[in-house]
């Protein structure tokens, strides 16, 4: 007989997420914050990676054996030191003393911190504390998160971000969005409040905020405002507002970025105006919300139509950033495969599991009916929408990796790179996926002088992969990749060995060895083994 823990149900939070234009939002919960920070070394007065072969985020093909020279928290400089197959060139090296700190990267290859662009820092709903969610993205070479909402609060996000600003926390680096209208006492209902609400935010240092569509004229206010204080802006469309506001209306305001696709379809309608629903649909039925997403592109127009060149030249020229978040839905089209995904047996807390598990008060747990119909549906849909993605990519747009994990059995760090493989998947080259975990985010958060590429003159975000990402970006997962042996055994290669922020180099290995055995001790402690949906013993 295994402990059941108790379900964090997550209706209060589901409310907040998806408002109804006015909806005063619920109080936040928050999660436990990140102790000191006791892992990592540095930054180093003069540190130097030797030897590694260098995937710059550029766009540029890997080159090397390169040399990184790193003093204090910035790239220095970048030295060729060879040429693959022979040995290094040891008079090109450059030169250590008694006060540099070298790693060998012989094997490893380099690439820029990761940059997620769709990052929650947990949630008491998901019984995740923050320790757990920062080491398992700095495990996967995420250096920088963008938490669109910070459901655990403003004061305290804002926390977890100036002590990892300091690197008093071992945390990625942090950008704080606020769900719009949070905080606020009662609903929004005027445009003046609206500014109000914003000018708030900026006074307490929030980076931006995050909409889920509002009235036409609160939107106008809201944008206006956080444009004139240069915050950013992110939008989930959300279909309890889509109606009056998708995203070329949102664009078209001054959005500058939108999460997950939910209001693109619905700019590409050319024989309607409104989503074909069924007409018993009750939004706050999950299995409705979901079902019917499945069926929401084949409803609007496609490749080579007059409307699908326009919505796609129109946000072309609006410099718009898609953050797809392809992962978050990849139970939509293959339930199975991620409820049994290897990684939750030893990182998934129990807490966590339970609030994956079918319920019909739960956001994002609507496996009441879900079965093949479903699923092919969805399938339909990922066809049509990366195709989107593909061809916006293609023709300039940009487009930025983002994660939301914590929600339909995606877990932290894993869902990240599970998106860089569902990206290639879309039809993006190895180098341009690897562009969009990187450079593209550090464009759309104004960091791209300072982040998103390994050159010199930026700070030192770094990750040192055992194995090369651009053969199989399988290498980058926690749980490496199954491969053969010399000797005809099952083994597993790759992972995450370094990540530096900010100059610190910390140890991904021993990062991941931290969360198994926080897992541990947590299913000891409530005498819990993970089980599948439905199988759990009375």
């Amino acid at each position: 007989m295994k402990l059941f823990v108790p379900l964090f149900l997550f209706l209060g939070m589901l409310t907040s997420l998806t408002p109804v234009s006015g909806l005063v939002p619920q109080a936040a919960a928050q999660v436990a914050p990140a102790p000191d920070r006791s892992e990592g070394e540095g930054p180093f007065t003069r540190l130097i990676i030797r030897g590694g072969t260098l995937i710059s985020g550029t766009g540029a093909p890997p080159t090397g054996p390169v040399d990184i020279v790193i003093e204090g928290n910035r790239i220095a400089n970048i030295v060729n030191v060879g040429y693959p197959g022979v040995p290094v060139n040891e008079s090109r090296r450059p030169a250590a003393d008694e006060n540099t700190r070298e790693i060998d990267a012989e094997g490893l290859y380099i690439l820029p911190g990761f940059v997620d662009m769709h990052g929650h820092m947990g949630g008491s709903a998901q019984g995740t504390p923050a320790e757990y969610v920062f080491k398992l993205w700095l495990a996967h070479g995420i250096t920088t998160v963008r938490d669109p909402g910070s459901y655990n609060g403003l004061e305290w996000s804002l926390h977890q971000k100036a002590r990892s600003a300091r690197n008093e926390i071992t945390a990625p680096r942090l950008h704080v969005y606020l769900s719009f209208g949070r905080g606020h006492q009662g609903p929004i209902t005027t445009p003046e409040q609206a500014r109000g609400w914003v000018r708030q935010l900026a006074q307490q240092g929030g980076d931006g905020i995050k909409f889920f569509g509002l009235r036409p004229d609160l939107m106008a206010a809201a944008l206006e405002e956080a444009n004139r204080h240069g915050l950013g802006s992110a939008a989930h469309h959300a279909q309890l507002n889509v109606a009056w506001m998708n995203v070329l209306d949102s664009s078209a305001l001054g959005l500058t970025t939108m999460e997950h696709w939910y209001g693109l379809p619905e700019a590409l309608f050319q024989d309607r105006t409104i989503q074909h629903y069924r007409l018993d649909y009750n939004y706050m039925n999950e299995q409705h919300r979901f079902e019917e997403a499945g069926r929401l592109w084949a409803q609007a127009a496609g490749p080579g139509t007059p409307r699908y060149e326009y919505v796609m030249q129109t946000l072309l020229d609006r410099d718009f950033t898609l953050v797809p978040t392809f992962n978050i839905y990849d139970a939509n089209r293959d339930l199975m495969r991620a409820y049994t995904a290897e990684w939750h047996r030893d990182y998934t807390l129990p807490s966590l599991w339970e609030f994956f598990q079918p319920n019909r008060i739960a956001h994002g747990s609507y496996w009441f009916n879900w079965g093949i119909e479903q699923e092919v549906l969805w399938k339909d849909n990922y066809r049509r929408w990366m195709a989107f993605v593909n061809d916006y990519k293609n023709r300039g747009g940009r487009v930025a990796t983002g994660s939301d994990s914590g929600y339909i059995f995606q877990i932290y760090g894993f869902g990240f790179i599970r998106e860089l493989e569902m990206l290639r998947e879309a039809g993006f080259h190895p180098l341009e996926v690897l562009q969009s975990a990187s450079l593209k985010g550090a464009e759309a958060l104004g960091m791209a002088g300072e982040i998103g590429t390994v050159e010199p003159g930026k700070l030192a975000d770094l990750v040192l992969v055992n194995g090369n990402p651009l053969e199989d970006l399988k290498v980058l997962y926690g749980t490496g990749v199954l491969r053969i042996s010399a000797d005809n055994r099952p083994e597993r290669r790759g992972g995450v060995r370094y990540t530096i922020k900010d100059g610190i180099v910390y140890d991904a290995q021993e990062l991941l060895r931290d969360v198994r055995e926080m897992v541990r001790l947590e299913k000891e402690r409530l005498d819990y083994e993970i089980y599948l949906p439905g199988t759990l013993e009375e």
